[in-house]
């Protein structure tokens, strides 16, 4: 439920607060006005406040000195809304405000404790293993140290037995060559020599 004010900016009691209370306040010099302001330049009923709608509508009353709305002269009826400055005459100036009333019946209290939900536990979290320095005897490496690949097991028993055969194939070889050159040289020859007594050239 909104509630309006109107807050002396300039005139003889600057800050003071009017409370607007009611359907029907007239503004003026004389006592018997709602809000009475005792200053020459205010007219005994200057103006005048009807609460129309949940709003304040401001009518001059025939003034002398005029009333004004953030600077224009008021020539009928003006529907106030909140910021707006009022100027009676030239030295006299109200701020309409409007101000925010709590209704104590609007909220029910409850006489029940509010219900907290429980917090949740927090879950076990497994230790981490910190890794531990290596100590380097001298520099540091620039970059991760390489890591060493074992060559894949050699057969010592398959290269034996390659170097036997190509041994032993060099040895036939040889040997092939040996009878070779003797059955081409010097067989004919012994043949000659056993069977026709002849001798070798």
């Amino acid at each position: 439920m909104a509630q309006y004010q109107l807050v002396m900016h300039s005139g003889p009691t600057p800050g003071k607060t009017f409370l607007l209370e009611g359907d029907v306040l007239t503004i003026g010099r004389e006592a018997s006005n709602a809000i009475a302001i005792n200053d020459a330049e205010i007219s005994r009923k200057h103006s005048q406040l009807v609460a129309q709608g949940g709003k304040y509508v401001l009518t001059d009353l025939g003034s002398t000195n005029g009333t004004f709305v953030n600077g224009q002269r008021l020539t009928g009826q003006h529907v106030l809304q909140p910021g707006e400055v009022i100027s009676l005459g030239e030295q006299i100036s109200l701020l309409f405000e409007a101000i925010t009333v709590i209704d104590p019946n609007a909220t029910m209290l409850s006489s029940k404790p509010p219900v907290v939900a429980p917090r949740p536990q927090p879950q076990p979290q497994a230790p981490v293993v910190q890794p531990q320095p290596v100590a380097y005897a001298g520099q540091s490496p620039v970059g991760p140290s390489p890591v060493y690949v074992a060559p894949p097991p050699v057969e010592k028993k398959s290269n034996r037995t390659m170097i036997i055969i190509v041994i032993a194939g060099i040895l036939l070889l040889l040997c092939l060559c040996v009878v070779g050159v003797y059955l081409y040289f010097f067989a004919p020859c012994q043949l000659i020599q056993t069977f026709m007594g002849g001798v070798c050239p």
